[in-house]
């Protein structure tokens, strides 16, 4: 392993204090030894072992997808990327689109290391996922901490598993809530940067060896739409695994995940939203609902953005609902009554699952 995106020959000590010096011992002996700075100070040692620790509880994952599984078509047969240890029996946390619809899951160790498993739960509402190893893994679980009290100036160490498993310096650039054109929204994302390419499950720890989130999309606007285009990657903040991680072991996904699906994938540009895919069989197909189509209004209400459309669409407690869109297509105005059905319901899944 190697830190990556940032060469040692420039003075890093004064870019990013002591956790590029922790980053240096751990994958990159010459740095550490190199830097006067850094010197035997045991506090450094000392994070350095934590760092080493929480890196540790980072393993790769691998998963193949049930047969026929609608998923394929956008997310590929085979799956890879990272997941974390998050307790003493095996269980592994990952970016939930990873394990949609798998039928076979592997988690890929130190040592060349190869541990069966089996999904435990995918939160659509979330995105996060579980997974159980079938074998004990051996490993420390890492620490959950607090995204909300993270700060900018706080250097962050992003972390991969597996064979290829990565290790790298970042910041957090912005934290705000996100709207994704697959039906989803989540609050309080957060985008670092430089960016990571493997950043599928990858785990986002603080200087304490805390993890903070799980790494879900490469991005090239990290700092916002309204600020200078600067690539970077999204955490969904483990904060919002906490209060539901119970509820995930025990049902398999949150409350929250049983609600209304259309079936749609639309982006938002210059206070218009459009649809730029309609998922195969999918309600929105059924009823007619065209790539290309303006969504101006929904259930009445106007429609300038992704969020706003997607929180009208989950309005209630009714997973299955009639939805209401009014599009604009070329020059003529259609109405369309859409059967939303519950997302969760929709997934396939292994036998046993």
């Amino acid at each position: 392993m190697h830190v990556a995106h940032l060469d040692p020959r420039v003075s890093a000590w004064s870019l990013f204090g002591p956790l590029w010096c922790v980053a240096g011992l751990l994958f990159a002996g010459p740095i550490m030894a190199a830097n006067p700075a850094a010197g035997g100070n045991s506090p450094v040692e000392a994070q350095a072992r934590v760092l080493s620790q929480a890196n540790a509880a980072v393993v790769g994952v691998r998963t193949v997808a049930i047969e026929d599984a609608q998923s394929t078509k956008t997310l590929g047969p085979v799956r890879q990327g990272s997941g974390v240890v998050i307790s003493a029996d095996g269980l592994v946390l990952t970016i939930g689109y990873l394990i949609l619809e798998a039928e076979n899951v592997e988690l890929h160790l130190a040592g060349a290391r190869m541990i069966p498993a089996r999904v435990v739960a995918y939160d659509v509402a979330t995105g996060f996922g579980l997974v159980q190893a079938l074998a004990p893994l051996k490993l420390q679980p890492a620490r959950l901490g607090t995204a909300a009290a993270l700060t900018s100036e706080e250097p962050l160490m992003i972390a991969s598993g597996g064979d290829d498993g990565d290790v790298s310096i970042a910041r957090m650039v912005s934290r705000r809530s996100f709207s994704g054109y697959w039906e989803y929204h989540i609050d309080g994302a957060l985008f670092t940067s430089p960016p990571r390419t493997d950043h599928s499950g990858a785990a986002l720890f603080n200087g304490r060896g805390e993890l903070l989130g799980i790494g879900s999309l490469i991005v090239m606007n990290a700092m916002g739409d309204d600020h200078p285009r600067v690539p970077g990657n999204m955490f969904v903040p483990v904060d919002l695994l906490k209060p539901i991680l119970a509820e995930l072991r025990e049902r398999g996904s949150s409350r929250s995940s049983h609600r209304p699906w259309m079936g749609i994938n639309c982006v938002e540009y210059n206070g218009q939203v459009r649809v730029t895919r309609v998922n195969e069989d999918s309600p929105a197909e059924q009823a007619g609902v065209l790539p290309g189509d303006h969504i101006m209004r929904i259930d009445g209400a106007e429609v300038s953005g992704l969020e706003a459309l997607w929180k009208a669409l989950w309005r209630g407690d009714k997973p299955e609902r009639e939805v209401t869109l009014d599009i604009r297509r070329g020059d003529v105005s259609k109405t369309f009554k859409i059967q939303a059905v519950d997302r969760m319901q929709t997934l396939r899944r292994a036998q046993g699952i």
